[in-house]
């Protein structure tokens, strides 16, 4: 079968397209730049046209090609949308030919769902299973430093996904396990009130054979692991037992634990990127208070002064609904630098929040732009000994890389 991606090189279609490849389908695609999958994809052999996507790419391709695959962010008017259905070419978002794949060939699926912590907890039952010798094919929506983002073996029992509610694509699979990490309401662009969006996550457990997650008062036994942050033990927390149930093994426990406790991160994650500089993709208070537990504990242990962040919020409709969460998810930061808001998929009726108008209250906070002036501010925390850590889901990540020579 020859399918071809757009929007190939990203960390939401790039794994995915990783693992079709390993499956031996013939894989291509095309992106509007190099995506942060993209040297995997070259790696593995697969043919990624950058730049302008114009169709012109895609209607060279067309002979054999038996499946389009698209983001949600995809515009109906695209080119290469456009061009695949005039030639009557099967288009469908990336969540159908995920539910095609884990179908044929014949996976049971470990589908990680939640607002916050999904990746985290799905890298960690990679990295577990990986470790432990574990049968699994796997697709996680960033990049792992252990191994590809994508990929699938022969003879593999198990597909660990990363189940992601955003356009209800979650809502396409039955899974033989569901990890779901924590319902906090999100993407009111999708969702339009809080009871919509927790009514999709119970048709998820409903439609899965077995579910694992928080007890009802939100806490986990975590003292087993030796991780920084009480929201990344609680991750552990449950990889271990989605580990343990994939292992169908009533005794193992100290060994999972252990790999577990060696359990490396992954890409924007609470990722180093240099002494005392880090990036995560927290860009939600409740995952911002996350963040702050695992930095706060961090710079403890390196013996530092406290916590620094630099925050980049992301979309503005989503402001709208979580503006007054901010007030106490930065506690503990000794200072924060406020980005104008990241935006994207925005409603036009709603006008854009300023800073100033998130952060009241939030005494420690100041307004700021990317440019040299801040990147100046962050080595400059950085050498007086704090922890700077960046909150993002937006282009301030890519910024601080390419600041850092990275």
């Amino acid at each position: 079968m020859k399918v071809y991606i757009s929007g190939i090189s990203g960390t939401g279609m790039g794994p995915l397209a990783l693992m079709a490849k390993d499956a031996g389908f013939e894989v291509l695609g095309s992106d509007l730049a190099k995506g942060a999958i993209y040297e995997e994809l070259a790696d593995a052999g697969i043919e990624v046209s950058v730049g302008e996507q114009d169709g012109e790419f895609l209607k060279k391709n067309l002979e054999g090609l038996d499946w389009f695959v698209y983001t949600s962010a995809l515009p109906e008017n695209h080119p290469e949308l456009l061009v695949a259905r005039k030639a009557g070419v099967k288009c469908t978002k990336r969540d159908d030919f995920t539910a095609f794949l884990v179908d044929k060939l014949g996976l049971k699926m470990v589908a990680v769902a939640g607002t916050h912590g999904k990746t985290t907890t799905t890298s960690m039952i990679v990295w577990a299973s990986l470790k432990l010798g574990m049968p699994v094919s796997y697709v996680v929506g960033t990049t792992l430093g252990f191994a590809p983002s994508g990929a699938y073996h022969k003879g593999d029992e198990y597909f660990v996904y990363e189940a992601d509610e955003y356009d209800r694509n979650f809502l396409k699979y039955h899974p033989w396990l569901a990890v779901i990490t924590c319902v906090s309401y999100d993407h009111p662009d999708i969702y339009s009130t809080e009871e919509d969006y927790k009514a999709a996550f119970e048709q998820f457990r409903d439609q899965s054979e077995n579910v694992l997650e928080v007890a009802e008062d939100g806490k986990l036994e975590t003292g087993s692991f030796k991780l920084a942050g009480e929201a990344r033990r609680g991750d552990a927390t449950l990889a271990m037992g989605a580990v343990v149930m994939m292992r169908q093994k009533v005794t193992g426990f100290k060994k999972v634990i252990n790999v577990l406790n060696e359990f490396p991160g992954v890409g924007r994650r609470f990722e180093r990127l240099a002494d005392g500089i880090y990036t995560d993709y927290a860009h939600h208070p409740e995952e911002v208070k996350a963040t702050m537990d695992v930095a706060r504990e961090q710079a403890e242990l390196d013996g530092l002064n406290g916590v620094v962040v630099v925050y980049q919020p992301h979309q503005n409709t989503r402001q709208h609904e979580v503006r007054d969460g901010y007030l106490h998810a930065f506690d503990g930061a000794k200072k924060i630098f406020w980005l104008p808001t990241y935006l994207t998929r925005e409603n036009p009726k709603l006008g854009v929040l300023e800073p100033e108008e998130l952060y009241k209250g939030i005494d420690v906070a100041e307004t700021v732009e990317l440019n040299d002036g801040l990147f100046d501010e962050i080595l400059e925390w950085r050498d007086a000994g704090y922890l700077v850590i960046l909150m993002t889901a937006g282009p301030a990540d890519g910024w601080l890389r390419e600041k850092l020579g990275l």
